[in-house]
């Protein structure tokens, strides 16, 4: 089983930057090549996917947040970092992170269904 601890969310005004992490303590034990994504839901819509990276360091964004939010992990803390920068009000959502095995093709990243264990989420809203 793989623990995903969510923290950094709240609440910030547009054109601000806030900073997600994600620890994992077990995910190297479980998987020999890994995939954690970010996913996020707002009210009334479907989740989506935020961006994700690898056991590699490859990395992957959603159109939305591409040149904004960077992913990045830290190996030795078994951590996932998300760096939201020029937040937008459509940014507000509850933020998840998940973990998994890489998925068959690269391009599927942004599918919940890739993806075997979830954190309890944490809120972003920006206003």
């Amino acid at each position: 089983h793989v623990q995903l601890v969510e923290s950094g969310g709240g609440s910030v005004q547009a054109g601000m930057t806030l900073n997600l992490s994600c620890a994992a303590p077990d995910l190297i034990h479980t998987y020999a090549q890994y995939c954690m994504g970010w996913f996020r839901q707002a009210p009334g819509k479907e989740r989506e996917g935020v961006a994700a990276i690898d056991s590699d360091g490859s990395t992957s964004y959603a159109d939305s947040v591409k040149g904004r939010f960077t992913i990045t992990q830290d190996n030795a803390k078994n951590t996932v970092y998300l760096q939201m920068n020029s937040l937008k009000p459509e940014d507000t959502a509850m933020y998840y992170c998940a973990a998994g095995p890489n998925p068959p093709s690269s391009d599927d990243w942004y599918i919940p269904q890739h993806y075997d264990y979830w954190g309890q989420g944490t809120q972003v809203t920006v206003s």
